[in-house]
């Protein structure tokens, strides 16, 4: 069995954020597709090692930021590479607070989806929230960022919390 052919399924790079309290957190993620159009519902796939989860899980609200292909190894850093447990990562961030509470990159973003939970899939690792969007809006008419651009320009690398993942043989 070949598994680099998984690598050539389609996917972008988004903010997955949600809040706890007063607190918000948020993670880079590849696994967000949209589901049925009436009513509007997406999926997306969350590490349950990541601190993301707990806030999705408690919270039953998320928002997708989809960013742009101009934002910078840094930036792809901090949300795909730190965890919230130990950085604020809304610190130095141009962000608003979404209508269900969670918050909403704006920096060289190209749009956003407000979701509340209505259901949810184990997968082992992860876990499958399904959201039905409760708002959305274009931000600006840049270049969504897809996978492939964050690999083969970026030169990106995946963390293991990530879906796409796979460990090295040595």
């Amino acid at each position: 069995m070949n598994l680099d052919a998984l690598f050539n399924i389609s996917y972008g790079l988004f903010v997955v954020s949600s809040k706890l309290d007063e607190k918000f957190n948020a993670q880079l993620a590849n696994t967000v597709f949209q589901i049925t159009s009436n009513p509007s519902t997406i999926a997306i796939s969350i590490s349950k090692n990541n601190y993301t989860h707990e806030f999705i899980e408690i919270s039953n609200v998320f928002t997708v930021s989809i960013i742009s292909d101009k934002w910078t190894l840094m930036e792809i850093g901090k949300f795909g590479f730190r965890s919230g447990r130990e950085i604020n990562k809304f610190a130095e961030c141009n962000y608003k607070i979404g209508k269900n509470g969670a918050p909403i990159i704006l920096n060289k973003t190209v749009g956003y989806l407000e979701c509340k939970i209505i259901n949810s899939l184990d997968a082992g690792t992860h876990t499958v929230f399904l959201g039905e969007v409760t708002d959305a809006d274009t931000i600006s008419d840049l270049n969504p960022m897809t996978y492939d651009y964050y690999h083969k320009v970026i030169k990106g690398k995946v963390p293991p919390n990530a879906p796409t993942y796979r460990a090295t043989i040595n």
